[in-house]
């Protein structure tokens, strides 16, 4: 029996059956909602069997038989990524899929750029992006969601791969009004007696917290956020310092407040940036070309905003 549906119209479904909505699947895949609509349509002739349930106003569940073929369309087009890749290593052309992933913390510095260069000089790429914490990235990457990452070298697993590329000292986040403004450099002894804002991320907020540890310093943590651009306002809006090791090219927070970076001197190592990957994952040649590009590109001198030099 002739198969008469494509991979395309699978990944319609699985994106329809991710999203919980034909207008959410037409976001996530940049396609047209009828598109999605027609393609379901064809799936469910083809099979002979409803795949959502339509629920006004609540968007699209999937049936018990949708679910099942929604695993294997999973399976099917993870297959199909996996030729794509087989036929580029062996040609030695760089195509097919790769996924790449990005600490949450920087990703809006870096990965878009990155990744339209790396589009335009590989145009049968296909790259899906992924921003996420640092647990969370080691997660994807062991699972094959991720092939390659870009993050800090904050409690790395001896199973994963690691490659340092530039290192980013910390530095303090007060406001132009903060009694601490006018310092050059600042230590954590006089941080102390101000109110803290911590970037309570998984193993980040860890690392800011060391500085004080090793000192012999409790910190007076008075707000905790999870956003970086959170954090800036709350800092710019007199709430407390805050501790970061990536700084934005502008010195305003998102709603605008004047912001001072002073570099924090003492027991304080810098962070590492760089690239996180399975081992052997360079075997694939998409993800070798995307590793050279940031090899090239993510760098002390290249990448403004980031480095004391440009401060």
């Amino acid at each position: 029996m002739p198969v008469r549906y494509t991979l395309r119209q699978l990944e319609y479904f699985v994106a329809v059956g991710e999203c919980g909505s034909i207008a959410a699947a037409s976001d996530k895949v940049n396609v047209s909602s009828p598109s999605i609509s027609a393609a379901i349509s064809q799936l469910e002739e083809e099979f002979g069997l409803p795949l959502f349930v339509r629920k006004h106003a609540q968007g699209l569940s999937l049936t018990k038989a949708g679910h099942r073929l929604m695993e294997q369309s999973l399976v099917v087009l993870r297959e199909a990524d996996l030729l794509a890749s087989i036929a580029g290593d062996i040609s030695g052309n760089v195509q097919g899929p790769i996924s790449v992933g990005c600490l949450m913390t920087f990703a809006q510095l870096l990965l878009p750029k990155l990744r339209r260069e790396f589009e335009l000089q590989h145009p049968n790429v296909r790259v899906s992006q992924s921003e996420l914490n640092q647990t969370e990235i080691f997660s994807q990457i062991r699972k094959a969601e991720v092939d390659v990452a870009l993050t800090y070298n904050l409690d790395i697993p001896s199973d994963l791969d690691f490659e340092p590329l530039v290192d980013l000292p910390p530095h303090v986040l007060v406001n132009e009004t903060h009694p601490l403004a006018h310092l050059t450099e600042v230590s954590v002894e006089e941080l102390k007696e101000y109110p803290m804002v911590l970037l309570d991320l998984p193993l980040s907020s860890e690392y800011f917290l060391s500085f004080f540890s090793l000192a012999g310093i409790r910190p007076k943590i008075a707000e905790r956020t999870k956003d970086m651009a959170v954090m800036r306002s709350m800092v710019a809006n007199g709430f407390g310092y805050s501790i970061a090791n990536v700084r934005p090219l502008s010195d305003l927070s998102p709603d605008g407040g004047l912001l001072k970076f002073i570099p924090l001197i003492g027991k304080v190592r810098p962070m590492k940036m760089g690239l996180l990957m399975a081992r052997g994952a360079e075997s694939n040649s998409t993800v070798k070309a995307f590793v050279e590009l940031c090899r090239s590109r993510v760098t002390a001198d290249s990448v403004p905003g980031m480095n004391v030099k440009d401060q």
